[in-house]
Formats: C-alpha cells, sequence, structure tokens
C-alpha cells in the first residue's frame, strides 16, 4: 500500500481545486442565467439585429441563430455554450497538470485571492465571456507544452482569438501572454509569429472602435423580450461615466492598489525561485501595462486583476518540471521556504477582492466557511 505522503500532493490538492472550481462556475453560471441576470446573461445576447454591427454582438447573433433552429430558450442556448467553454479549459488545464511536477509554491497561485479561489469569494466573476479566452489560451499553453503548435494549428488559436474579439474585446488587452508563451517555449524573438497575433486582435479593435455602434440602440430589450428574455438591469441599462464613478469611490477603489502589491510581492516571490525569473519579470511588466486601458476606461478592477492571474497560472505551467511517473512523491517538508508559502495562503483565503467597488475586504473564503455560518445563524436565533 502506498504511504499518505504519496498519496496527499500537490498535484491531487490541485485536482480536486479544478475540480470544484469547475462545479462552482457552472452551478453559479446556471443561477445567473436562469434568473435572466443582465450583467452575465444580459452580456451574451449583445446582438447585431439591434443597430447592425457593434462591441460583442456577434454573440447574441450567434445564439439567436441557434435558437432560430432549435427553438431552444436563449437561456438555455448560452448556458450550454458556457458550459462547453468552461469544461473545456478546466479539462485542457487539468491535462497540463497531469504532465507536470507542481510544487507547493504553484499551489499558492491558485489559492490566491484573485485565483482560482477567486471565484468562490466572488461569483461575479463566472459566466463571462473571459473564459473564452482562458480556453484558448489553455489549448495554446497545452499544444506549445506538447510542441504540437505546428502550423495549421496555430492558424486555428488566431482564428479563435479573431472569433473572441468580436465575442469580448478585452481579448486585445491580454493578447501579449500568446507572445510570452511563444518565447518561452522558443527561446528566441519570432516577429511574423507575433505579427499574427497582433494583427488578429488589432484589426478588429480598430473596426469596432470605428465603426462600432452602442450596445443598445434602443431595440434590444424588445427583440429580447420577444425571445424570452425580459432584463431589468444590466449592461443595456449601462449609462453613466465610469471614470467619474471611479472618481467618486476613490475610497474603495483605492485598496485595489493593497490587492496588487500584494498578488505583485506573491508573483515575484514564485519567480524568485523560477531559471528565467528576471527576463520573464521584464517581459511580465508591459503585458501589465498593455492592460492599463482596461483600468482607465471601466470599473472592474478585480475582475482585470483576476484575469491576469489566470494567465498566469496557465503561463507558469511551461516552467514546471515534467512529471517522473517512476518517482515516489515527497511529504510536505517544514523549512522556511514552504513556511512563508503556507502563510500567503492562510492570508489568500482570509481576503477577498470584489469584481468592482472594494478592492480589498476581510471576508474571504475563511470569511465565508467558518464567520458568515456562524453570523446568519445567530440573526435566525
Amino acid at each position: 500500500m502506498k504511504k499518505p505522503a504519496e498519496l496527499f500532493t500537490v498535484r491531487l490538492l490541485i485536482n480536486l481545486l479544478i475540480v470544484a472550481t469547475a462545479v462552482f462556475a457552472l452551478v453559479f453560471t446556471f443561477i445567473h442565467n436562469k434568473n435572466s441576470d443582465g450583467y452575465i446573461l444580459g452580456d451574451w445576447l449583445i446582438n447585431y439585429q439591434d443597430g447592425g454591427f457593434k462591441r460583442r454582438g456577434l454573440s447574441g447573433s450567434f445564439f439567436f441563430i441557434i435558437q432560430d433552429f432549435t427553438g431552444l430558450k436563449l437561456n438555455l442556448a448560452v448556458y450550454f455554450f458556457q458550459v462547453i467553454i468552461i469544461c473545456g479549459f478546466f479539462y485542457t488545464y487539468f491535462k497540463i497538470i497531469q504532465r507536470k511536477q507542481p510544487d507547493l509554491l504553484y499551489l499558492s497561485l491558485l489559492l490566491s485571492s484573485i485565483g482560482f479561489t477567486g471565484i468562490f469569494n466572488c461569483v461575479d466573476y463566472v459566466g463571462k465571456k473571459e473564459f473564452i479566452v482562458f480556453f484558448i489560451f489553455a489549448v495554446f499553453i497545452n499544444l506549445l507544452d506538447q510542441e504540437k503548435l505546428d502550423r495549421s494549428k496555430e492558424y486555428l488559436i488566431c482564428f479563435g482569438l479573431l472569433i473572441a474579439m468580436f465575442f469580448h474585446e478585452i481579448t486585445l488587452f491580454f493578447m501579449p501572454y500568446f507572445l510570452i508563451g511563444l518565447y518561452l517555449k522558443s527561446g528566441k524573438f519570432e516577429t511574423k509569429k507575433y505579427i499574427k497575433y497582433i494583427l488578429v486582435t488589432l484589426i478588429p479593435a480598430i473596426l469596432i472602435f470605428l465603426l462600432g455602434k452602442e450596445i443598445n440602440e434602443g431595440q434590444s430589450l424588445e427583440i429580447l423580450k420577444n425571445r424570452g428574455v425580459i432584463l431589468t438591469k444590466g449592461i443595456f441599462f449601462w449609462n453613466f461615466d465610469e471614470r467619474r464613478y471611479i472618481s467618486d469611490h476613490f475610497n474603495d477603489y483605492r485598496l485595489y492598489f493593497l490587492s496588487f502589491l500584494i498578488s505583485l510581492l506573491h508573483v515575484g516571490f514564485y519567480l524568485k525561485f523560477q531559471k528565467a525569473q528576471k527576463f520573464l519579470s521584464i517581459l511580465l511588466i508591459p503585458a501589465f501595462l498593455f492592460s492599463l486601458p482596461l483600468f482607465y476606461l471601466a470599473i472592474d478592477w478585480g475582475r482585470w486583476l483576476y484575469i491576469h492571474m489566470i494567465f498566469l497560472i496557465i503561463l507558469f505551467t511551461l516552467m514546471l518540471p515534467k512529471r517522473n511517473y517512476d518517482e515516489v512523491a515527497e511529504g510536505f517538508s517544514l523549512n522556511l521556504k514552504n513556511g512563508i508559502i503556507v502563510s500567503f495562503i492562510i492570508f489568500s483565503l482570509m481576503y477577498r477582492v470584489e469584481m468592482s467597488g472594494r478592492g480589498f475586504t476581510w471576508e474571504g473564503l475563511l470569511y465565508r466557511v467558518f464567520i458568515s455560518p456562524v453570523e446568519l445563524l445567530n440573526k435566525m436565533l
């Protein structure tokens, strides 16, 4: 019989976390769709039928076609697609991890408040369109890691990014991670390849900026009502100055700088133990700076930090050592490095980063598991 130390491995914990996160995301995505959430379901139903070409409009028109051919309710049609994308992402990431030998330090990234744990802390992260880009990036890294990214597959990845741009424009702002992945694998700059990835995201962005109309041109709510979806709030009602909102609520938003600093120290500590730490650190700085327009234009600061961390978690699998199937798993040893890591993990589970609004609170996963139920029970009694 195997010793407990051989069974209780980091990979096992990561696998359990993958399953738990996937199930949690699927359940709460279903709840959001069932309740016709205007921010999550509504975002998938932006369409070209109301006023023509616009940002994010391809998704709604796509689901209108699905409904016309199948007779499915829009809520279900969207959810089935979300299930495919979410399961595809977690399954691909699971496949990558099975080939690797992750350590406790890598696991700590997943348990960061803006890592996989972020979904448990903020259910508004689930069901959103960034899962499309997560899925594409996971497939991309999986192919890179197996050295199977030939020309035909690379064109498929680029085509996926092109389509993703018409689902949500944030695809552009996280494209640098694809370029970093290419460099980490090849160890050299491949300008021609980089240009392909840049163009398939930049050209749609220019078209959307120059030709795109408003998300709601006046008929969207009526069109959706006729198709069985009634929205009372959400993106179709979004009509205020987001920069002014951030300015007016800066006492809350400035706490995002604290969350960012914590995550920066966490990632920096991780990179300290990687071979290409210095050059990779240099590459990650422009990747983050490239996303700064999102922080200027939109209020979802926690969401942007969360997306960055998910991309880093997937990207860093390229640097994990290959799994040795003959090697006996070792138990956790008590040393200074692991002590710091465990402290990071416990601290990460204590605090929460909201999608928008409060950038740091002590209402993390531990609060939700051990304190919230007690407070609720106390109120009931």
